[in-house]
């Protein structure tokens, strides 16, 4: 069976094929996930036929750019983009991990929202947009909608896209000036390689010298990528300390669910997201921070 190649000049008709098509599509973005994919099954003479939609050519889903209430990601920019683009300190673990998605021959191609829609537990992008309160745009028959990044991503390769919807952009809400943020991340090499742990901070300091802000995501240590939200209610109101990221222990990272798997075990996932945690924390607190003024 022959297949389809279709590339639309606009949101409109890129949901107008969609929703027009018999079958389903196979979404091509960057194309780093889907080519790999369909190689590998035709190796097990499993080839897949389904049509190709390519987004490359769809304005609306373009760009970075700033307003007044925040930054808009378009769902096509790429991990190089990203990395280029003028963005504040509290972008410094997102604009980390872009460094880190493959490598620069693919971070030229792979795009943020073919990241976040193949919702890989160990996605390099997600905890630095969960630690940024992230909200993804989707559009769809009935229209456009927002939900935030956390209810989107639902787990090993399932996110909240409804039939027919595509994702069009990722928004960030404006972020304290003072705020700043960090990246870690453990492999079993430094580069070229898929998270054993990544851990993503975003940390900001009230005008007493308090934390007056904190966000903590960790990845590859559950089914999708997920805010420690209680360890962070603890830490909110403290003054930073170097005791302060060592009085983080195991029973907070409770939440995780690591797997084992041909990486690392279980075990070793926990304990390599503790010591992340903790070195991400340390590192952002024994750097000068801005406080509110």
């Amino acid at each position: 069976m022959t297949t389809r190649y279709l590339r639309p000049r606009s949101l409109a008709e890129a949901l107008q094929l969609k929703a027009e098509s018999a079958t389903p599509l196979t979404i091509l973005a960057g194309g780093t996930d889907v080519y790999p994919v369909r190689t590998q099954r035709a190796a097990w003479f499993e080839p897949q036929n389904r049509d190709l939609l390519d987004l490359s050519l769809i304005p609306e889903l373009a760009g970075i750019d700033h307003g007044p209430d925040g930054i808009r990601i378009g769902a096509m920019a790429t991990w190089s983009a990203i990395a280029d683009a003028d963005l504040p300190p509290a972008f410094d673990a997102l604009k980390q991990s872009s460094r880190q998605v493959g490598g620069v021959q693919i971070q030229n191609r792979a795009t943020i929202g073919g990241n976040l829609c193949n919702a890989s537990p160990a996605a390099d992008g997600v905890p630095p947009l969960l630690a940024l309160e992230a909200e993804v745009e989707l559009a769809g028959p009935r229209g456009s909608r927002r939900l935030p990044l956390g209810s989107f991503v639902l787990g090993n390769r399932k996110t909240a896209l409804a039939p027919g919807e595509l994702l069009v952009a990722i928004h960030v809400p404006a972020q304290p000036a003072e705020a700043r943020s960090t990246f870690k991340k453990l492999g079993a090499r430094a580069y070229l390689v898929i998270s054993i742990a990544s851990v993503a901070v975003n940390l900001a300091l009230d005008a007493q010298g308090r934390i007056a802000s904190l966000r903590i995501a960790v990845g590859a240590c559950a089914a999708a990528p997920q805010r420690l939200s209680a360890l962070e209610a603890r830490l909110l109101g403290q003054r930073p300390s170097p005791a302060l990221a060592e009085s983080i222990s195991a029973s907070d990272l409770a939440p995780l669910s690591p797997i084992d798997d041909v990486r690392a075990s279980a075990a070793y996932r926990r304990d390599a997201a503790l010591v992340l945690v903790q070195r991400a924390l340390a590192g952002l607190l024994s750097s000068p921070l801005e406080v509110a003024a």
